[in-house]
């Protein structure tokens, strides 16, 4: 088998004739393939990429002592891979979303919302580990060398059918279909990090320990916003790094890892992360509930009852299990005409629009419309606001709903606009991050009692137990310490 994958990969370079680079060897495992990106062009791309994704995941958390702990543990083990001298770059996201991931090149992140799941060093250090193992591997090539190959096959499979749409449609599904790494990269990139994780001095068990919290977390999660507990968040780890107990373990297996053995680190580690935010930091806003407020721009809105509420760095999500949807952001340019005229020459130029009318939202100028999209070939009823702001600003609502739910979407949606309000000083410098703090258990003390301290207003006994890695019906052992979120 593997010499047909040396020739195949032979006879592809030859004939594509693309130059720089071809087959190439991979420098952690050892074994030739398609390589159709230079090193250097991964180190670039990496370096274009970076500043996007800190915007895309709503910039660098600005703590110092932890970016500087999570990039030694980082440096530790970029020293004992097969490219030590790469060049890494270790990045610590302000994003309560639990999740990492690596560009090429040597760039690597993770989520403060990670790092607050994580209990111990060694398990922070698996999650490093991993993605280490995708940029050593140079899995983020190997993608885009078959997408390179599929847009080739794509123009071809156009050419012949002389279709320039059925060409473009192949490449655009290609390009949807490789965008996570496959399943045997996620096994290798399992396999890389146990590796480093052995030789940096740390338990290899850890990355099996972390994958069980981040299912756990990941099915919490699912069970809060109203879906099935096995499918993941779009935006979750479990979704961008699809892993199993199993092919982990056999990871374990096949690297010949003495579980149990090496370091573990967890009172340094939980030393680390006493104080660091958890959730959504002042800069983004707070979802709280039913309610999300911004003290830095000194705004807030509510949404109906029965709704999951989602902040993002641009935008704020709510949905229904009715699957209402009712998305917030704010208008990007200045807008100097009034708003109804903004609706249609601008934000909704070229729609049907219907029902518009101006009127004003407590005290601020505003504009409601109604128009319709089009989904999955489907045609949406949907409904648009625009809020001009005290300082100028225009922030915009979006509702859309399935066909036959017009009249819901009218109730949610305008209940969700007509709460859009100002906050004052007072109110804004009241509004506070909530925060890790590390406690020693006391005798007597239980989940629940521990729970019951949370700021949380749901589920707090699971928030408790899932962020600890606890078992609801095993007795706390006093003296131990635990991770709870104070508001």
């Amino acid at each position: 088998m593997e010499l047909t994958r040396r020739r195949f990969c032979g006879v592809t370079c030859s004939t594509l004739a693309l130059g720089a680079t071809g087959c190439a060897v991979n420098p952690a495992t050892g074994q030739t393939g398609l390589m159709l990106v230079s090193p250097e062009r991964e180190k670039q791309l990496g370096a274009e990429e970076h500043p996007k994704v800190i915007r895309e995941f709503g910039g660098v958390y600005d703590d110092p002592r932890v970016a500087g702990y999570a990039a030694a543990i980082g440096g530790r083990l970029a020293a004992v891979t097969e490219q030590p001298a790469l060049g890494y770059t270790f990045t610590v996201l302000d994003s309560p979303i639990v999740n990492a991931f690596a560009l090429p090149g040597g760039y690597v992140y993770i989520t403060r919302g990670l790092m607050a799941l994580a209990e111990n060093e060694a398990e922070l250090a698996g999650v490093l580990g991993h993605e280490l193992g995708h940029v050593v591997a140079r899995h983020s090539a190997q993608r885009q060398s078959t997408a390179i190959l599929a847009q080739i096959g794509a123009g071809l499979l156009g050419a012949v059918t002389g279709s320039q749409t059925i060409g473009s449609i192949a490449a655009s599904g290609a390009g949807v279909y490789l965008r996570s790494f496959s399943r045997d990269q996620e096994f290798e990139a399992d396999g890389l990090g146990i590796r480093y994780l052995t030789r940096a001095g740390y338990d290899p068990g850890a990355m099996s320990s972390f994958l069980a919290k981040m299912r756990e977390n990941s099915r919490l999660d699912a069970r809060m916003a109203g879906r099935d507990e096995n499918e993941a968040d779009a935006f979750d780890i479990m979704s961008t790094h699809p892993r199993t107990a199993q092919r982990v373990d056999q990871a374990l297996r096949l690297a010949g890892a003495s579980v149990g053995t090496g370091a573990i680190g967890r009172d340094a580690y939980l030393q680390q992360i006493d104080t660091m935010i958890y959730g959504d930091s002042p800069t983004h806003g707070y979802a709280r509930g039913r309610d999300f407020l911004h003290p830095v721009l000194g705004f807030a809105f509510r949404v109906p009852a029965g709704f999951d509420l989602r902040n993002m760095p641009d935008r704020v999500a709510a949905s229904s299990a009715s699957e209402i949807l009712v998305l917030f952001d704010r208008e990007p340019d200045p807008v100097t005409v009034g708003l109804d005229r903004y609706i249609v020459e601008d934000w909704a130029k070229g729609k049907d629009i219907s029902a518009l009318q101006t009127t004003t939202v407590n005290g601020m100028p505003a504009a409601l419309a109604q128009t319709t999209i089009s989904a999955d070939g489907q045609t949406l009823p949907a409904r648009i606001a625009a809020i001009r702001f005290a300082d100028g600003a225009v922030y915009r609502f979006l509702g859309v709903a399935p066909a036959n739910a017009a009249a819901p979407l009218d109730r949610a949606f305008r209940e969700t606009v007509f709460s859009f309000r100002r906050i004052g000083a007072t109110e804004s410098a009241s509004l506070r991050p909530w925060r890790i703090r590390i406690t020693q258990v006391q005798p007597g003390d239980t989940v629940g009692a521990l729970a019951r301290e949370t700021p949380f207003e749901d589920y707090r006994i699971e928030r408790f137990a899932v962020l600890n890695g606890l078992d609801t019906g095993r007795p706390l052992v006093a003296g131990t310490k635990v991770k709870l979120v104070v508001g």
